[in-house]
């Protein structure tokens, strides 16, 4: 499946990205090396693999994974804002976003 340069610049423009016309004409190019790498992936028969949740499985996974809560106390206020650059009463104080 071809990639144009302008779906190039479509996706750039959604992604609030301003290239020049020799950056689009690279990523046109990388963009087109990945879709026939997953177009090439395609091809392989993986109808005898086994499912997997994650592709780093390993001999204790769900051990690992889905151990059972345990309730603790918590961290106490003075200690959780010991190293916060700019503390307030009881609560971190952060710059306005918006």
């Amino acid at each position: 499946m071809p990639i144009t340069r302008e779906e190039v610049q479509k996706i750039a423009d959604l992604s609030n990205l301003r290239f020049n016309e020799d950056e689009i004409d690279a990523f046109t190019a990388q963009f087109q090396r990945i879709l026939d790498y997953i177009a090439k992936l395609s091809e392989v028969d993986t109808s005898g693999a086994e499912s997997t949740s994650h592709v780093s499985l390993v001999q204790d996974f769900e051990k690992q994974v889905l151990r059972p809560d345990e309730v603790r106390s918590s961290l106490p206020v003075e200690s959780a804002l010991a190293n916060a650059p700019d503390a307030g009463h009881d609560h971190f104080k952060v710059p306005k976003v918006l």
